[in-house]
């Protein structure tokens, strides 16, 4: 596999710890505690279907889908590199 001046099983250590900060950061962001109400940005009732459903809902659908939008174009980045450019 991988030679020179790296540790026998580098490359796996790398992915899984990839894999392991990509579940703590979904982890993260799971609801807790009691759902709001009310919006927490519009203001707009929450359905009580949703606050039931996820537990520690703040959003409304349409703001959580922006919230996940937003989310999704930032977290882009993989600051360890592919595995097929630390092969090369």
């Amino acid at each position: 596999m991988a030679g020179g001046w790296v540790e026998d099983g580098s490359v796996q250590k790398q992915i899984d710890d990839t894999v392991d900060d990509a579940i703590a950061q979904a982890r993260s962001q799971l609801h807790q505690g009691e759902s709001a109400e009310y919006c927490a940005e519009c203001g707009e009732p929450i359905p009580e279907a949703r606050q039931h459903a996820l537990p520690g809902v703040i959003y409304c659908i349409h703001c959580q889908q922006k919230v996940d939008k937003k989310y999704r174009a930032t977290s882009a980045i993989n600051r360890r590199g592919s595995k097929d450019s630390q092969l090369r």
